[in-house]
């Protein structure tokens, strides 16, 4: 019935109205159903291949892969559909083998038992509960447990999972799970990996809603000083304030991880990033976001709107943001409510225009005329090329 209710639910069910076959929500969905959320992306399985379910559906799946796998989105909803499969590891930190399977076997290939169930929605599986060991008791206690011995060895951006589902979950990480995470990070599993599954776990954790929470969860298990010494969020509150001063359209990931890489060099900080294949834009945001500190000191000393303006520079708005959390909120947040949004009435047409030649002279004025008015002293056109044509005239 909750299922049912879902808004993803139902032209998913409105399609296959008649389909005989077993087609099963699988994984976080289900874990969140019984938790009493409403999960917006379904993730379904089915025991045999996808092809015929993909064609029902009118093509709002794509089918990706020979592992039997489809995903798109469908009247504005997100759905992932796989065939139930079983896998086999070759090596530590390889990408698994595939082979078909039933639903069993499917649930326990899953990272923690909490996403081991599944729930039947269409044909003669329908309202069948399956989970595997002690999903639902793990579910009701709030514990995040591994599936097998080898689960970090045979996969260990794993690890970075647990720090995203306790953090997310406010789950507590069970005792043997524990015990396993930290013996996989002393035999640095982690290096088994590529660092680009690394660098997209990494930036599933900082895009949660509440990232801070799961960077803390990353320190307390030692993953942030496995991924690189000296990494990791040592003030949960500063970066909590940074993303409180934050504008809508500025990047909450590259601020947390930006925040994270405080202690870094800037060298270091760039190879981590590049180690991890973080794409180059997202990647300049977060170095970007990591000169807040001395970006901090210089707002502390500004003391008029231009040189406010002046201190950020080309600086983003998740450096200025932090700047502000890290003590100077006031210059940070006026330059992010107000002096961003500043623009010169006038430009370098109108510097000609007036008879000025081309050359640095035509910068050096423009600037000028834009600290003017920021400083509230050159609010209309005239004065604005005024001051403009005054400061380039002094510089020939």
């Amino acid at each position: 019935d909750r299922f049912g209710a879902l808004p993803a639910a139902q032209p998913l069910l409105r399609r296959l109205e008649g389909w005989t076959g077993d087609v099963y929500l699988v994984g976080g969905a289900v874990r969140d159903l019984m938790l009493g959320e409403q999960p917006v992306d379904l993730d379904l399985m089915v025991p045999g291949p996808v092809d015929g379910i993909v064609e029902r559906l009118g093509g709002g799946l794509v089918s990706h892969d020979r592992f039997g796998t489809a995903g798109g989105e469908m009247d504005g909803h997100r759905y992932d559909l796989a065939r139930a499969r079983k896998e086999t590891y070759t090596h530590p930190g390889a990408l698994p083998e595939v082979d078909p399977g039933d639903v069993e076997a499917d649930l326990s290939r899953r990272d923690f038992t909490v996403n081991a169930i599944a729930l039947g929605v269409l044909g003669p599986g329908s309202g069948r509960l399956i989970a595997f060991g002690p999903a639902l008791a793990d579910l009701e206690e709030g514990l995040l447990r591994v599936l097998h011995e080898r689960s970090f060895v045979d996969d260990p951006t794993r690890l970075l999972r647990l720090a995203r589902y306790a953090a997310r979950l406010g789950f507590l990480v069970e005792a043997h799970t524990l015990e396993l995470a930290r013996r996989a990070l002393a035999e640095q599993a982690l290096d088994q990996v590529s660092g680009a599954r690394i660098g997209a776990e990494l930036r599933l954790l900082a895009a949660e809603a509440d990232p801070v929470a799961g960077f803390v969860t990353l320190r307390r298990l030692g993953l942030d000083q496995a991924l690189a010494p000296g990494f990791g969020v040592t003030d949960p509150g500063g970066v909590t304030r940074g993303l409180g001063l934050l504008p809508a359209d500025g990047s909450r990931p590259a601020l947390v991880i930006g925040a994270a890489g405080f202690a870094l060099r800037a060298a270091e900080r760039a190879a981590l990033l590049n180690g991890l294949a973080f794409p180059a834009q997202e990647r300049d945001r977060i170095l970007d976001a990591a000169t807040a500190p001395e970006l901090s000191h210089r707002l502390r000393r500004a003391r008029k709107p231009s040189e406010i303006a002046a201190a950020v520079g080309t600086r983003g708005p998740e450096a200025v943001a932090l700047a502000g959390a890290l003590g100077a909120e006031d210059p940070a947040r006026l330059w992010l409510e107000e002096l961003r949004q500043v623009r010169l009435q006038i430009s370098g047409a109108d510097l000609l225009a007036a008879g000025l030649r081309p050359g640095p002279a035509l910068g050096r004025g423009l600037a000028a005329a834009l600290a003017a008015r920021l400083d509230g002293e050159a609010e209309s056109v005239e004065a604005q090329l005024a001051v403009a044509l005054k400061t380039a005239g002094e510089g020939n």
